[in-house]
């Protein structure tokens, strides 16, 4: 295969994925020592995978072969999908949990009916009692951030946002996020493209948001995948959001191999280390032959661009763990940071 230079001032090559079965991630000798010696001067941000990279469904046996999969990929963290937290055993997640070794996120994306943005006063209660639970089972699971469309419909609206739908919406978070806070958890605000949501598109809209709750455990959560989409460019966006950016999604522009795709990775490591981000960083990517149909229908997976969720994981902890190394090493303010000896 023909080198790949890591998308940072090519001072860590890794190796190109062909585009037949992608080999992202593959790091060099001489490349590896260079990403152990850039670890050892690392924050010590959580790397973390999405659990439907494994599994569609929670089930004992799902719990189980998430988690293991994604501690033997190397990952710190496994994001949980709590859109039906009745159907999570947190008793049961949690023990798997601390058998792993790993930590926990959780999110979801809300519906019409549960659209805590709705003029409806019922359909506003739905979505509170909705994510209220969610928050229940996160906390007993032991997780400390609340991500993804928790404060609207993940859906295509059919008409811009209004003042009245904001208004809502600022209210209803201003009671899950104090409920979240009770729990210690952070609630973050994941941004969004235009197809999934018309309250918050850009880094910019969601600081304002976060402005108007007005609570301190309120964050943004940018998306890599989204961001692609809607922002200027990687390091705005980060800018933007400044120090409450408390979660990144870390997904390729068509959801595969990351590094086949379209999203400037070199912006996206190079702002978030220049802002001293030390939250997770998470790998999400999804594919019709894991997900459930309803959950790959509603994100619009109509071709899948993987089959082997271990050789996916694996490939983006390392291409994640690497040019964050490079690009802390490279771009960090001075003050976070000391050359390794």
């Amino acid at each position: 295969m023909s080198a790949l230079k890591c998308p940072l001032l090519n001072k860590y090559p890794l190796t190109r994925p062909s585009l037949g079965k992608p080999k992202c991630g593959a790091v060099s000798t001489r490349a590896a020592s260079q990403v152990v010696n850039a670890a050892a001067v690392l924050p010590k941000n959580l790397i973390g995978i999405h659990s439907g990279v494994f599994v569609g469904d929670w089930r004992p046996e799902d719990a189980e072969r998430a988690v293991k999969g994604a501690k033997e990929a190397g990952f710190d963290l496994i994001e949980l999908n709590l859109s039906v937290p009745e159907e999570v055993d947190a008793d049961l997640t949690k023990k798997v949990l601390r058998d792993y070794e790993l930590q926990a996120s959780g999110s979801l994306g809300l519906s019409r009916a549960t659209d805590i943005s709705s003029s409806d006063t019922e359909i506003r209660r739905n979505g509170i009692k909705l994510l209220s639970n969610a928050l229940k089972a996160l906390n007993v699971v032991g997780g400390k951030y609340f991500i993804g469309v928790n404060f609207g419909a993940m859906d295509k609206y059919r008409e811009p946002l209004t003042a009245e739908q904001w208004k809502h919406c600022v209210a209803s978070l201003k009671e899950v996020a104090s409920e979240a806070a009770d729990y210690g958890i952070e609630y973050g605000l994941e941004v969004v493209n235009r197809y999934e949501t018309n309250i918050l598109n850009t880094a910019q809209q969601a600081k304002e948001l976060v402005g108007d709750i007005g609570l301190d455990n309120v964050t943004i959560h940018l998306d890599t995948y989204h961001m692609n989409i809607e922002e200027n460019s990687m390091e705005q966006a980060i800018q933007a959001a400044g120090n409450k950016l408390g979660y990144i999604h870390i997904g390729e522009s068509h959801r595969g191999y990351l590094g086949t795709g379209s999203v400037d990775f070199t912006g996206l490591f190079r702002g978030l280390a220049a802002s001293g981000y030390t939250g997770p960083l998470t790998f999400e990517s999804f594919s019709s032959a894991v997900v459930s149909p309803s959950l790959s229908n509603t994100l619009c997976v109509w071709r899948d661009l993987w089959d082997d969720p271990d050789d996916l994981a694996v490939k983006a902890h390392g291409f994640i763990e690497s040019n964050w190394a490079a690009a802390y090493q490279l771009y960090s303010r001075p003050k976070a940071w000391s050359k390794p000896v």
